[in-house]
């Protein structure tokens, strides 16, 4: 087995079907067939059972998939570390963050690294999904959650306050919350994923079960934007509420965690030109708010 068909091997596994396989991989799913069928008659062994669910690994398929995924791993090592020693301010570099980051932080920082080294080409992805490094979905990830994986270099961007925030249009209709009323009679803009994760959800402390949850984003720049239009109240990293124009509601209260920002690279690759070069933009972008 050749790289090429422990790639279209993994993928058929992954993906569970040829069409979905064929769209992951750029190609079509009458090569993809046909290459499946190649690599099962040179091992002499079927790796796949067709099931009404898809395609389903044999017993031959599942000693297959550790040493095809074994490939994979010395492919992206083999990639990572040569890259690394390029030294070259020219190339495409792999970022991903959140639509609010990108917006405030990462694209500034694009700019100037543009300007600066203009055959560098940024390729951003924004997504509250956490792109695999080690797998070079991505070069640079800035994230909210520092990740514990091995090979990984985290840089510590910022840790901001996190603030409840209304609109002056909402407190002029609706005033203030009573601390102690659970939001009765309030309107409330949540942020979903925190919301799910929360054993008793909260903002600003505050239980919300009394108030009405009038708009959930999974978004955190669609939430500050629903806050801004006066939809109703919600918390936000308090440099955010500000930079928005917004009002502080409680200022003495605060989320117990703070909402922080992390810059991760792949250590083989920090020290690439082009990925040291746009770190050191995204890390200006921060320090300027500061």
């Amino acid at each position: 087995m050749n790289w090429d068909d422990a790639r279209i091997f993994l993928a058929i596994h992954r993906e569970g079907t040829l069409r979905a396989a064929a769209r992951s991989l750029n190609l079509d799913q009458a090569t993809v067939g046909r290459r499946l069928a190649t690599l099962e008659q040179g091992l002499a062994a079927a790796l796949f059972a067709r099931t009404s669910k898809g395609y389903a690994l044999t017993p031959a398929g599942q000693i297959a998939v550790q040493h095809a995924e074994s490939m994979e791993r010395a492919a992206h090592d083999l990639t990572r570390q040569t890259q690394g020693l390029d030294k070259r301010l020219a190339g495409d570099v792999k970022l991903t963050t959140t639509d609010a980051l990108a917006l405030e932080f990462v694209v500034p920082a694009i700019a100037r690294l543009h300007a600066k080294h203009p055959d560098v080409c940024v390729h951003l992805s924004t997504s509250t999904k956490l792109l695999n490094l080690a797998k070079r979905e991505a070069d640079i990830a800035v994230r909210t959650v520092r990740p514990s994986n091995p090979g990984l270099v985290a840089r510590q961007l910022a840790s901001w306050e996190m603030g409840l925030f209304a609109s002056k249009a909402y407190l002029d209709r609706y005033g203030e919350p009573e601390p102690g009323q659970a939001f009765a009679g309030h309107d409330l803009v949540v942020y979903q994923p925190y919301i799910d994760a929360a054993r008793v959800p909260t903002l600003a402390g505050e239980p919300l079960h009394a108030g009405r949850i009038v708009a959930r984003f999974d978004s955190n720049l669609s939430a500050r934007a629903a806050i801004k239009a006066g939809i109703g109240l919600g918390e936000i990293p308090e440099s955010m509420g500000v930079s928005d124009g917004l009002i502080r509601i409680w200022p003495s209260r605060r989320r117990e965690k703070p909402y922080e920002v992390w810059l991760v690279t792949h250590e083989d690759l920090r020290r690439t030109a082009r990925i040291r070069a746009t770190i050191d933009e995204i890390v200006q972008s921060f320090e300027r708010r500061d």
